[in-house]
């Protein structure tokens, strides 16, 4: 078998039930692991491997390495973290050589050459994904030695005796997990093999996740650094003797020496990491179908291919460098989309990019369009996509209740026959553009809408709201129906959060390109 020899931030998936990590380095180690949550973090003192403490569920560490045996590791479990560090002794890390095996012989190596002092190493992250195992490598460096690591991830107090006196642990973002947020990003549902470009949407949510993760692992060795060096500096100045002296002064300049260190590893991990997922993303842009394609991408000018979700826009964190992951979503879309804006025409770009998207979604069925634009802000759009639409733009309030009528008939008449044991999968893909909500729209407008959205999946339905958001509005109804939609800021600094970490985002909503050439190519009917 192979070896695969990976770079930082790298992974393959894993085909053995039982895996192994060990290290080879010119100084002697201890290897160690942290079962950890979602957030990266351990919940109890059993989910700390060490030479103290040698066995957990599913772990277990021996004179021949760590062993992890995947089907056992806790369910609520998310990944095992595979750790060197120095024998207990104040030395640097030289070059460490990581490897796992997977029955019995080596499949994956990674070398880390550590520069900034480190005296600890998360060497290997073995890690769940959409039901299947993967191996990452990490290389995130400690000059804290085990203390410090152990204290990143919230396992003060729980490793070897020697490292139980740390300074304080790192942030933890309060809105991780966090539920019935309209700007949360609640993962799509497993589908499909990871690997397999057809499953596009899936590769594109692991390169987030990656990116997620990478982004919580610098947020924290930040706010790690910036303790440290609050209290250090604090330990500097306590004593009023010694307040004002060389000695103290020494011990201020080294207090931030080590807090900009710790800053520049990080730093330097974060842009490794990022270096790694743009090549990736390069990658997959050139073999993605064109609803999750850049619109620079050759799929535009490739035949129609059908597509398992659609892009919304670029996710970015200023603070945290250029990279910029695509936000995409599945389709049909199993939640409707809200566009949160109080004027139609001004978000008629990112209306258009979505509308060509699900248009491109799915060639081989029927697409059939339907919009509400009592403003005539798409008129535009409109235009091109004549020859799919189900009717005349609506631009009359009076005319909404038939239409409304029509789908929300559709749909009942689909679960009906659902219900009855004579279901069929939807022939056609519609979708709906209800613009300028609430205003216009008649109580019994809501009430089908609220229908539609919960059959809607029946008839192949994706929905798309442009207005106001009306989660806190005083009718239930209306503010039930925007609480129940994925909400996309168009107001700059609305953070969004990831599902795995909580980290906040900023979203750059595609834009329609605004050449005519452009526009015809990309709305082309299909």
């Amino acid at each position: 078998m192979d070896v695969k020899q990976l770079t930082a931030g790298q992974n393959v998936p894993l085909t053995a039930q039982v895996v192994r990590f060990g290290v080879h380095a010119d100084a002697a180690l201890d290897i160690s692991a942290l079962v950890v949550a979602d957030d990266l973090r351990v919940s109890a003192a059993g989910d700390v491997v060490t030479g103290d403490r040698t066995t957990t569920t599913g772990v277990r560490l021996g004179e021949d390495g760590v062993t992890v045996t995947l089907a056992e590791v806790r369910a609520d479990a998310q990944a095992v973290l595979l750790v060197a560090s120095t024998s207990g002794q104040p030395v640097e890390l030289g070059k460490v050589v990581a490897e796992l095996s997977e029955n019995g012989a080596t499949t994956v190596e990674f070398a880390i050459a550590p520069a900034a002092g480190e005296r600890a190493l998360i060497c290997l992250e073995v890690y769940r994904r959409q039901g299947a195992w993967k191996v990452r490598a990490v290389g995130q460096g400690y000059a804290g030695g085990l203390a410090e690591l152990l204290q990143a991830h919230g396992a003060a107090g729980f490793g070897p005796s020697d490292s139980a006196a740390v300074s304080p642990g790192p942030h933890t973002n309060p809105n991780a997990g966090r539920r019935g947020d309209p700007y949360a990003m609640p993962a799509p549902a497993p589908g499909g093999s990871p690997l397999e470009v057809g499953h596009g949407l899936e590769r594109l949510w692991m390169i987030f996740e990656d990116a997620a993760r990478s982004a919580a692992a610098l947020i924290s060795a930040r706010d790690y650094a910036a303790k440290r060096l609050d209290q250090e500096l604090s330990e500097a100045v306590s004593d009023p003797a010694t307040r004002n002296t060389p000695a103290a002064d020494t011990a201020r300049v080294n207090a931030q020496r080590r807090h900009d260190e710790l800053n520049a590893t990080a730093e330097t991990n974060h842009g490794r990491d990022s270096e790694q997922l743009v090549r990736e993303l390069a990658e997959a842009d050139q073999a993605l179908p064109p609803s999750l394609s850049s619109w620079e991408s050759p799929a535009w000018d490739r035949a129609p291919a059908p597509s398992d979700g659609i892009r919304l826009g670029e996710l970015y964190a200023i603070d945290r460098g250029a990279l910029r992951i695509p936000y995409s979503v599945p389709v049909p879309l199993n939640r409707p989309l809200w566009i949160d804006t109080e004027s139609s025409s001004a978000v008629a770009p990112v209306v258009g990019a979505l509308l060509a998207r699900l248009v491109a979604a799915a060639p081989q069925r029927r697409t059939v369009v339907d919009v509400i634009d009592l403003t005539g802000a798409f008129t535009g759009l409109t235009d091109l996509l004549a020859p799919v639409l189900g009717g005349p733009p609506i631009t009359d309030h009076t005319e909404i209740s038939a239409r409304l009528k029509t789908l929300a008939d559709a749909a009942e008449l689909a679960e009906m026959a659902y219900n009855s044991g004579a279901g069929t999968p939807p022939a056609e893909h519609r979708v709906l553009v209800a613009a300028d909500f609430p205003h216009g729209y008649q109580a019994t407008d809501v009430q089908r809408l609220g229908s539609l959205f919960m059959r809607g999946d029946l008839i192949g339905l994706s929905t798309v709201i442009v207005g106001s958001n009306e989660s806190d509005s005083d009718d239930g109804m209306v503010a039930a129906l925007s609480q129940a939609c994925r909400h996309l800021p168009t107001v700059s600094g609305t953070p969004l959060f990831d599902p795995w970490t909580g980290s906040a985002w900023e979203l750059d909503l595609d834009l329609l390109p605004q050449e005519p050439e452009r526009q015809a190519r990309i709305l082309r009917a299909r």
